[in-house]
């Protein structure tokens, strides 16, 4: 029977509560052990925002009630975030190691939508991965120009929280949809 209570005690711990920022922004996941820090030091207040229950974590002095969502009472001020810079390992990642012309994973390089010697800039917005037959191919032209559609449009990375909460509320309406 006690292993039991240890298990399920385990099963708790490793379950994680969404942190809401004082404007009700979703702004990251934390651990129930941190969800109860922020509660206890009041931090943080319970947000029941769907009909699921949370968990009641006890000590031998005190119960605490944490609910899937808590959001955050003090003010946190926004870290700027910088956009980072172009590179072929972002590139890459974006692009998900395949060509943008043909999908191919082998002998990769880095190819600008709109040539450098015909005013193309180095952005994410311009720069795609490419296999290097489908880069040579292509030349000094643009994708429409060589009959090469890109099967991604590039697009610079978004911030870590606006993704998050892209996530979140995606998760959100199809959990009320079902």
């Amino acid at each position: 029977m006690r292993s039991q209570a240890a298990m399920s005690i385990m099963q708790v711990l490793e379950k994680s509560v969404v942190v809401f920022s004082q404007n009700y922004l979703p702004l990251c996941r934390v651990n129930i052990k941190r969800a109860v820090v922020l509660l206890v030091t009041e931090k943080a207040e319970p947000l029941d925002i769907t009909t699921e229950s949370g968990w009641h974590i006890s000590s031998p002095s005190l119960v605490v009630y944490v609910p899937k969502h808590i959001r955050l009472k003090i003010a946190s001020r926004e870290r700027m975030w910088k956009l980072p810079p172009v590179n072929r390992r972002g590139i890459l990642r974006r692009d998900s190691h395949s060509c943008q012309y043909c999908g191919t994973t082998k002998n990769l390089t880095l190819d600008h939508v709109i040539p450098r010697s015909r005013g193309g800039r180095h952005t994410w917005d311009n720069v795609v991965a490419a296999c290097s037959v489908c880069n040579s191919r292509k030349s000094n032209r643009s994708p429409k120009e060589a009959g090469m559609p890109l099967r991604t449009k590039p697009k610079a990375p978004v911030h870590p929280t606006v993704s998050f909460a892209e996530q979140f509320w995606k998760g959100i309406v199809q959990a009320n949809l079902e």
